[in-house]
Parts: structure tokens; sequence; C-alpha cells
């Protein structure tokens, strides 16, 4: 098969990785790709969220198979415009992607069949909302409606945190049209635990349990990320809470989405918090999260395409999806700055030495004229190890790290330790 992954990041990187090692495909492509998933596929020059232009190219290229990795392109319909066209599309139809496009219809879906979740409140209006987190008090969480890159979520600590986070989401508009509507809810507590699970409109199948690291620095502090690391397994998702979230949790949301009409085909992220009352939803997104795919995906032995067209083709539950008895950890380098404000285009060594004892997710980078890897976003590499134990994944993927180097680097060094 002639398959297309869409996006350009860590995740796609990944995602190309583990097909390639399929028989089934033939030839490979990514658009637009990276510097490393370059090394696996062949980049096209497109990018994610050009809808039209993506599948005019996949019609003419003959393209059997398509993997749609990010938000943005699913929310947009770009699995139902494939579709249209004749080509197979792996991930979510938008009407079932709104589950993560939109945070006030995963509350209210959460709340009609009684998932269980942090207590809420939706707004349209800024003095309702502000006047709401007064009357509530602090901690108190305060989420954009919409996609905002994974920084749409103030955990607020005072009230006056909240009271600027409310601002600057609807009257400053820092995150767009994503902010002018809000989710405020309760802050939860316990360890946070990510689930995917493969899906296929009726059947779950989650795959091991991880864990990301979304604050920029040691000790989980400083401003929220698109995710600075990932282990996997947690070591806080035991049987007991495992069985109970299949129970409470997953098995009622793909069948409240299927009892909506829209059935979830793809790859559905359950973020989870261990509550003292037991397990509940932080919130839900409608792909592969990123870093937490580069780790999990490491530890997969099964074809990840025959995966893929069983959730597309309702025949998930025929499949034994088998994963390596083992752990694994992916550190994330960023470029100096990141979340904030960074340079790029900074030269990248030490790739091929790394590489030896890790796999080297690509997430912001690309090659130049004299095929220079150069660093190119935030988030720049993942250094993904395995091993028998954690501890041995999280030693691995520091020990490959400390081969890399580029102006600015920055890391955190309690990457599955806090």
């Amino acid at each position: 098969m002639n398959v297309l992954v869409v996006g350009g990041g860590g995740r796609e990187h990944a995602i190309v990785w583990a097909l390639s090692k399929s028989r089934k495909v033939d030839q490979l492509f990514c658009a637009p790709g990276n510097g490393g998933s370059a090394s696996l596929a062949q980049c096209i020059p497109i990018k994610a969220t050009d809808v039209e232009v993506m599948v005019a190219w996949a019609v003419s290229h003959a393209i059997d198979f398509v993997v749609v990795a990010p938000d943005d392109p699913l929310a947009l319909g770009m699995v139902d415009a494939m579709e249209a066209a004749g080509i197979p599309a792996f991930g979510p139809r938008a009407n079932a992607a709104i589950i993560e496009a939109s945070k006030v219809f995963s509350k209210n879906l959460m709340a009609k069949y009684h998932i269980p979740t942090a207590k809420y409140n939706t707004f349209t209006d800024m003095e309702a909302a502000l006047a709401y987190v007064k009357e509530q008090g602090a901690p108190i969480v305060v989420k954009a409606d919409g996609l905002a890159l994974g920084k749409g979520v103030i955990v607020a600590q005072t009230v006056a945190e909240a009271e600027d986070a409310v601002r600057a989401m609807m009257a400053d508009k820092r995150f767009g049209e994503a902010g002018t509507r809000l989710v405020i809810e309760e802050c939860m507590t316990g360890p946070e635990v990510t689930v995917l699970a493969f899906c296929d409109g009726e059947h779950v199948v989650p795959m091991p349990s991880s864990q990301d690291h979304k604050r920029a620095y040691d000790g989980n502090k400083g401003p929220n990320t698109g995710g600075m690391g990932a282990i996997s397994p947690s070591p806080n998702y035991t049987p007991e809470v495992a069985q109970r979230c299949m129970k409470e949790i997953f098995l009622p949301t793909v069948a409240a989405l299927k009892a909506e009409g829209r059935p979830f085909h793809g790859v559905l992220y359950f973020g989870l918090m261990l509550t003292p009352d037991g397990p509940k939803v932080v919130e839900y997104n409608a792909r592969f999260g990123d870093p937490e795919c580069q780790a999990v995906l490491s530890l997969l032995e099964s074809d990840l395409l025959d995966i893929m067209l069983a959730c597309r083709e309702g025949t998930l539950d025929q499949l034994d999806i088998r994963w390596k008895d083992a752990a694994a950890c992916c550190l994330v380098l960023a470029s100096g700055g990141y979340p904030g404000k960074y340079q790029s285009g900074y030269p990248i060594s030490g790739l091929e030495k790394a590489g030896e004892t890790a796999m080297v997710f690509h997430a912001g980078t690309r090659v130049n004229e004299d095929g220079q890897v150069l660093t190119s976003g935030g988030r720049v590499l993942g250094v993904a190890a395995t091993g028998s134990t954690l501890n041995d994944a999280i030693n691995g993927a520091y020990s490959a790290a400390k081969h890399i180097s580029f102006t600015d680097m920055q890391f955190r060094t309690d990457i599955g330790r806090v």
C-alpha cells in the first residue's frame, strides 16, 4: 500500500517509523514531515491544515491509505474529505473529533452519560465567568473551549490568577476564537495518567498507560508546554485502576459517541486524574498524544498498519495486539525559551551517536542544502529509549541525549522521577 502520514512533528516521525516496519507498506509519504521523517518517507511540502490540496495530492498520487495525525486537520474534516474522494483514512471524522475540538462538547457529553469528571460550568460572557470564579474561589481550572496547541488550560492557584486567565482568553483573545467560550471547573487532585486507546467505533483496545510532563521546568514548575517528556507505563496505573477505567470511562465514552451518531474511529486519548474518589477524565484528545506516542509506540510489537486498518473497518476485536514486556521513556530536547519566544536555525550535532542506543524522533527540525540538520521549532527532538524496567528506560534516554547538542538546548532532568 502507498501510505500518507499527515503532520510534521515528533508524533508523526514516530508513526512513520512504526509504519515503515510493516510489510504491507510499499511507499511511505509524510506531509509536511521534518528532518527525521525524511529518512524514512518522502516528505511532501503541504501544510497539514490544507485539506483541499492534501486530498488532491493523495488522489493524484494513488495513495491507498491516509493517517491524519494532528488535531487541526481532524477538526477541519480531513478524514471526511479523504473518504469523500474514495481514500480510506485513519482518524475520527469531524463530528467525532469535536470531542477534542470543543471542551464544552466533551464536558456536556460526560455529564449526559455520567462519565466521571470534574464539576464544571461553561461561559460565553466574561462578566459571568469572572463572577463564577469569585464565587467558587481557588484553586480552579480555566480552559479555552477550542484547540490551543495544548496550552489553553490554566490551573489557577489564586482567584486573581483565574481572573487574569479569563480576561486573557475572552478579552485579549490569547488563543483566538478558541477562547470565546470557556469551561471553568473544580481543581481535581491526584496523579495524572494518559491512556491512548485504539477505537473502531464500537470496540476499545487501550495501549500501555503513559505519563506526560507538561510543565517546562524541573519539579513540574513553569508554564505549560506541549509536553517535555513521557514515560510508559505509569507506575500509578494498576490493573485495578485499569479495570475501573475500562468499565466507567473508556467503554461508556465510545458508546456515548456512537449513541450521538458520532462513532469514533482512530486513537482516543484519555487524560485521567486518579482522584481520591476514583479515576476521572481531565480531557479527551482525538489522536495520539505527543510525546506519549513516541514512548508508547516504542513498545509496540504488532503491525501498526494492521491495527489502523482494523480501526477503520470495525474489526479491532479480531486482532491480538502485542506489546513488549518493557518500559519506555521519551525525553524532549527543546529550544531555549520554549514555550515562549525562541530562536531556531541552529545546527544539531550528535544525532548518529545518540541513535546507536535510542530512537531519536525529530519534532522541530529541517535539513539544509548541505544535509545539515537544523533546529526549526520549540520542541526539537524526542529521545526515546526502552528498558526492562522504567529506571533502565529513563537512564537510557538521558544517556543517549548526552551526545546531542545545539545552541540554547533545554530539557528537564526529572522526567519519570516526579
